[in-house]
C-alpha cells in the first residue's frame, strides 16, 4: 500500500514540476497551437507538447520506486521482461505524436506509426483472444488487437478539442481501471495505472480551462495507447463472459465520439482523417455551453460509463442489461445532439429514397453500357425512348440535324413541371421534362444528362467526319436547368 502511495505521489509531484518547465521551454521555441476562432477557441498561442511532462513523470516515478527498494518495486523488477517488451511500443506511439506536433505528419504516416506501435505491443504480450463468448486464433487476434489499440489512441486524440477535456477523460478512465485492478486484486495493473492517473492529474492543474499548455498529439496518443493496453490486461484478468465490454464502457465517451466522427465523415463524403467541427464537444458548444461546462458534462458522462463498467465486474448477472441500457441512452443522446448526417441517412432508408437511389444507379449503369455501344443517332434515340422514364421523366424531345424526335409518357394536364435542356451542338439539343421529382435522384439525373451530351456529341462528330464536312463548334460539356417551365 505504501508503495502505491509513493508511486502515485511521485508521479503527481513530478508532473506538477515538469509541466510548467516543458510549457515554458517549448513556448519559447515557438512550438505552440495558434487560435483560429473556429475549432481552436483559445485566445492566444499555447504550447502544445505537454504530453512530454506526463510521459517523463510516468517513467521517472517507476525509476524512483525501484531505487527506493519498496516491496512493489521488486514486483516491477520481476516484471521487467514484460515492461521491456512493452516500452518500445509506448515510446513509438509517443514519438509518432511528437513528430506530428513538431513537423505535422501526413495522415497515412501518422496512422502507419500507430499501427507499427500496436504491432510491437502485440508482440510484447498485449493480445486480445476473445470478445464475449467468441474466441479466435492468432490470425484474428492480431488485427483485433491492432484495431483496438489504434482506436483507443485516436479516441483520446480526437476528443482533445477543449481545455482539459482529453486529459480529464483520460484521468477518469485510468482511475476506473485502477479501481477495477483493486477489485480484481491485480497488483500489476494497479501499479501501471496509478502513476498514469496521478501524472495526468498534475498536468490538469495547467490544462483545465483556462489552459496554459495542451497535451498535443504526443500526450493524447500516449495516454490513449496506454489505456488501450491496460484495457486488454484488464479483460485478460476478467472472469466475466463479456471480456472487453467493461474496458469499452470505461472509454465509452472518446470511443463513441471517434465512431461518430468516422461515420459522419463517411456519410458526408468527407476525408476520414480530416478535421471538422462536428465532434460531441463542438455540438455542445453550439448549443450555448461554455468550454468549462462542456468539459464538466463530458466528465460526468465518463463517470457514468466508469461506474457501469465497475458495476459489471461486481454483478455479473446484469451485464447484458447494463449494456443494452447504455446503448439505448447513447442513441438517445446522439439524437439530441442533432447530427444531420444520421437523420438524413435514416430518412433515406425508412422512406425508401435509398432504394430508389440505388435503383436509379443500377438503371444508369445499364443504360450507359448500352448507350455507349450505340453506333448511330437512330440507335441512340431508340435507347433514350426506352429508358428515359426510368429516371423520372415524363417527356423527351430530341432535335438532331433538323429532325425532331418526341416521346411522351403521359399527356399534359397543366401541372407545374421543370425541364432540362442538353445542348449537343449550336442547333441540336435533347430536352427532358419532369413533374416535381424525387430530389434523391438529382445526382443521377446530372450523370444521365452528361452521358447523353457526351455520346451524342461523339456520334455527330463521327457522322460529319464520314461525309467530310467541316466540323462545327461544339459547346463545352454542360447541361442547364430551366425551372418552372410549363408545357
Amino acid at each position: 500500500m505504501y508503495s502505491l502511495l509513493f508511486l502515485g505521489f511521485t508521479a503527481f509531484v513530478l508532473s506538477l514540476f515538469l509541466t510548467p518547465l516543458v510549457r515554458n521551454v517549448f513556448g519559447s521555441l515557438g512550438v505552440v497551437d495558434q487560435p483560429d476562432n473556429q475549432r481552436k477557441l483559445h485566445k492566444k498561442p499555447i504550447p502544445r507538447v505537454g504530453g512530454i511532462a506526463i510521459a517523463l513523470a510516468y517513467g521517472l516515478a517507476f525509476a524512483l520506486l525501484i531505487a527506493a527498494k519498496f516491496k512493489s518495486g521488486q514486483i516491477i523488477v520481476h516484471s521487467l521482461p514484460f515492461i521491456i517488451r512493452l516500452f518500445p511500443a509506448a515510446a513509438l506511439m509517443f514519438l509518432t505524436g511528437l513528430l506530428d506536433d513538431l513537423i505535422h505528419l501526413k495522415p497515412w504516416q501518422k496512422l502507419l506509426g500507430q499501427v507499427v506501435a500496436a504491432y510491437v505491443a502485440y508482440c510484447g504480450g498485449i493480445q486480445i483472444h476473445a470478445i464475449g463468448r467468441a474466441s479466435f486464433d492468432h490470425w484474428w487476434s492480431l488485427p483485433a488487437t491492432i484495431i483496438w489499440l489504434v482506436a483507443c489512441a485516436n479516441a483520446v486524440n480526437l476528443i482533445d478539442g477543449l481545455d482539459g477535456l482529453a486529459a480529464g477523460v483520460g484521468f477518469l478512465s485510468t482511475i476506473t481501471m485502477l479501481l477495477a485492478s483493486l477489485m480484481q486484486q491485480n497488483v500489476d495493473l494497479a501499479l501501471a495505472t496509478l502513476p498514469l492517473a496521478c501524472a495526468i492529474l498534475g498536468f490538469l492543474r495547467y490544462n483545465f480551462n483556462p489552459a496554459t499548455v495542451f497535451l498535443g498529439d504526443c500526450g493524447s496518443l500516449f495516454i490513449g495507447f496506454l489505456l488501450g493496453c491496460y484495457g486488454v490486461l484488464w479483460s485478460q484478468k476478467s472472469t466475466t463472459i463479456l471480456g472487453m465490454t467493461a474496458p469499452l464502457l470505461a472509454l465509452s465517451v472518446p470511443l463513441l465520439d471517434t465512431c461518430l466522427a468516422i461515420t459522419r465523415r463517411f456519410l458526408g463524403n468527407k476525408p476520414i482523417f480530416g478535421a471538422d467541427r462536428g465532434h460531441i464537444h463542438h455540438r455542445l458548444l453550439d448549443r450555448g455551453f461554455t468550454p468549462r461546462r462542456v468539459a464538466l458534462v463530458l466528465y460526468a458522462l465518463c463517470a457514468i460509463g466508469a461506474m457501469l463498467s465497475l458495476f459489471m465486474i461486481a454483478n455479473h448477472r446484469y451485464q447484458l442489461v447494463i449494456l443494452v441500457v447504455f446503448c439505448v441512452v447513447a442513441w438517445l443522446g446522439i439524437q439530441r445532439l442533432g447530427f444531420i448526417e444520421f437523420d438524413l441517412a435514416g430518412k433515406l432508408i425508412l422512406q425508401g429514397s435509398f432504394r430508389r437511389l440505388l435503383s436509379s444507379q443500377i438503371s444508369l449503369h445499364s443504360f450507359q453500357t448500352a448507350f455507349e455501344s450505340a453506333q448511330t443517332i437512330e440507335e441512340c434515340w431508340s435507347l433514350l425512348k426506352l429508358h428515359y422514364r426510368e429516371f423520372g421523366f415524363s417527356e423527351i424531345r430530341m432535335r438532331i440535324e433538323g429532325t425532331v424526335h418526341l416521346d411522351c409518357a403521359e399527356t399534359s394536364n397543366g401541372l407545374h413541371k421543370w425541364r432540362i435542356e442538353i445542348p449537343i451542338s449550336t442547333t441540336d439539343y435533347v430536352s427532358l421534362t419532369m413533374k416535381q421529382g424525387d430530389k434523391s435522384r438529382y445526382d443521377v439525373i446530372a450523370q444521365f444528362a452528361d452521358l447523353i451530351h457526351r455520346v451524342l456529341s461523339d456520334r455527330i462528330q463521327e457522322r460529319l467526319s464520314e461525309v467530310a464536312e467541316p466540323v462545327g463548334n461544339t459547346p463545352e460539356p454542360f447541361w442547364r436547368t430551366v425551372s418552372a417551365a410549363k408545357r
